[in-house]
């Protein structure tokens, strides 16, 4: 495995850009105008159906027949008025990547005639199929069907002129057949086991939520000098090849000066993802030429990982307007920096609360202490399950060297953290710490 050369890549980042208009009035004026969020559900719909929604997203609640019925409607409105013709049921399969089957608004009624319904029914279950899904053995041929369940708490979005409802994916047999379900699985089970910590610390603490920030790193390869290699096209990465007199050995790409093609194609995608409410924030240059970087601001972690899926999607489009590939693969090129996918997460109660971070009082450095202590109990004693949550493939290639993180995984406190827990450990030990101590320790971090 190896390099296209980099002097050709390089002159192609220097090409004329496409100018890219950014819409008047600032990313305020757009941001989230294709998602059918908390604005635009109180436009079209009712004060009881809005409150639904909430009560399903906030607290867990269900969603009864007869006002799925009303919500669809509601839905259904407002993305024919945004030209909306069709819709479709948007899932996680194991494929990695995303899937959709679109079906058309209307319906044949007598006399030749058709009109445009979406009901309850159709918002809340669709049958897409499963036969040819990766599904680990789990089904007969006869029972090859899969369905879709809608997930309120992730909004839908419009894509050109497809309504997009973000779904799970189960089998006929009701087993789990996409990567959105188990995570709902685990937030649901991490909620109720830290809302019960909290509950010792402060009675008004009735839900934890996980929040994420992830990091998208990815390279950009002219159209054309992609399509000359039929390794790239073929699995994404390069197979053969010699190595590039210039690599990254003076780091001097990293945070540099961004091409204007680059940025054009940068600003172009940005565009779009805050159209679907994708809080893209940052933009960057990486250490290997050509790759680059873009992260958002951080969301509760299911719509973080939706956003994720999405994004990515997004970039293949959005690249193929300025005359670019982008390479998602986490390692095209032998010698030079792979791409991550980094993932930094905390813990949230419903009153803003940051439950990794240490307080100002201490009631609440003992908190923090409590889940911080825990965090590392549950690191290690699954480390195999976490080490296997990453596993891949691609990942695999890229693991190692001076990439992050290194192939042994560890977690690492830093100086002022690793005292405090000696400190405390001492203490335990020789049993000069009483109950008031305890209570009264304080962590002296600014």
């Amino acid at each position: 495995m190896s390099h296209v050369r980099f002097k050709a890549l390089d002159e192609s980042l220097s090409r004329k850009p496409i100018h890219i208009e950014t819409p008047p009035g600032g990313v305020a004026a757009y941001y989230g105008e294709n998602v059918f969020g908390r604005d635009s559900m109180r436009l079209h719909l009712s004060e009881e159906a809005y409150n639904t929604v909430m009560a399903a997203i906030e607290k867990g609640e269900r969603i009864d027949r007869n006002m799925a019925e009303v919500i669809a409607a509601g839905m259904k409105n407002w993305s024919v008025s945004k030209g909306a013709t069709h819709y479709t049921h948007w899932f996680q399969p194991l494929t990695g990547t995303t899937a959709e089957k679109h079906d058309a608004f209307f319906e044949p009624v007598e006399g030749g005639r058709a009109i445009e319904r979406f009901g309850g029914t159709q918002l809340v279950q669709q049958e897409p199929d499963a036969s040819s899904f990766p599904n680990g053995g789990i089904r007969n041929t006869f029972e090859a069907r899969g369905y879709t369940a809608w997930d309120p708490t992730s909004p839908a979005f419009i894509i050109g002129d497809t309504l997009c409802i973000p779904t799970i994916f189960v089998s006929y047999t009701g087993d789990t057949l996409d990567f959105k379900s188990p995570l709902l699985k685990a937030l649901a089970a991490l909620d109720k086991a830290a809302v019960d910590v909290c509950q010792y610390f402060d009675k008004n603490v009735t839900k934890v939520i996980a929040t994420l920030g992830w990091e998208q790193e990815y390279f950009l390869v002219d159209e054309a000098l992609n399509n000359a290699r039929p390794d790239l096209v073929t699995t994404g990465r390069t197979l053969f090849g010699a190595a590039p007199a210039k690599g990254q050995q003076l780091d001097d790409h990293y945070f540099g000066s961004i091409p204007d093609r680059a940025t054009s194609f940068m600003r172009d995608l940005e565009i779009e993802a805050h159209k679907l409410g994708i809080p893209i924030k940052t933009r960057h240059n990486e250490v290997a030429p050509n790759q680059f970087e873009c992260a958002p601001i951080y969301e509760e972690i299911n719509l973080a990982v939706d956003h994720n899926q999405l994004l990515m999607d997004l970039m293949q489009k959005v690249a193929r307007r300025h005359n670019f590939c982008v390479l998602l693969h986490e390692k095209p090129y032998a010698g030079v920096n792979g791409s991550g996918k980094h993932n930094n997460w905390s813990l949230a109660t419903n009153l803003g609360k940051n439950l990794l971070s240490p307080g100002k009082t201490p009631k609440t450095n003992l908190q923090f202490l409590t889940f911080f202590v825990n965090t590392i109990k549950a690191f290690h004693d699954n480390d195999d399950l976490l080490r296997a949550t990453i596993a891949s493939a691609g990942n695999d290639h890229r693991l190692g060297a001076n990439e992050a993180p290194p192939a042994i995984m560890s977690v690492f406190l830093g100086s002022q953290l690793t005292a405090v827990l000696d400190e405390i450990e001492v203490k335990v030990k020789s049993g000069k710490m009483t109950p008031d101590q305890k209570t009264q320790l304080k962590l002296n971090i600014g």
